[in-house]
């Protein structure tokens, strides 16, 4: 049975998640990469993914890293997209 993180209550839809998730979505679409794809590139639970992209989980350091990788650009690069 695979536990899967539920939407944060305190940050979900927050401006910032949802420029995050967005810029996350722009750069995967741009490599054609699927959400299930790049979920399994990062090692990171499909839904869950699908909850970054959506503003809906306050992404850890850590995911946005093994994103970042998956997508071969760095962080700073996602963060910037997002305009933060």
């Amino acid at each position: 049975m695979t536990v899967v993180a539920k939407p944060s209550p305190s940050f979900a839809k927050d401006p910032i998640l949802i420029a995050i998730g967005d810029a996350i979505r722009r750069t995967r679409a741009t490599r054609n990469i699927s959400q299930e794809a790049l979920a399994d590139l990062a090692g990171i639970d499909r839904s869950y993914m699908g909850g970054i992209e959506r503003g809906e989980h306050n992404v850890a350091v850590i995911n946005l890293s093994k994103i970042a990788e998956a997508l071969e650009v760095r962080p700073s690069t996602l963060l910037a997209t997002a305009g933060i």
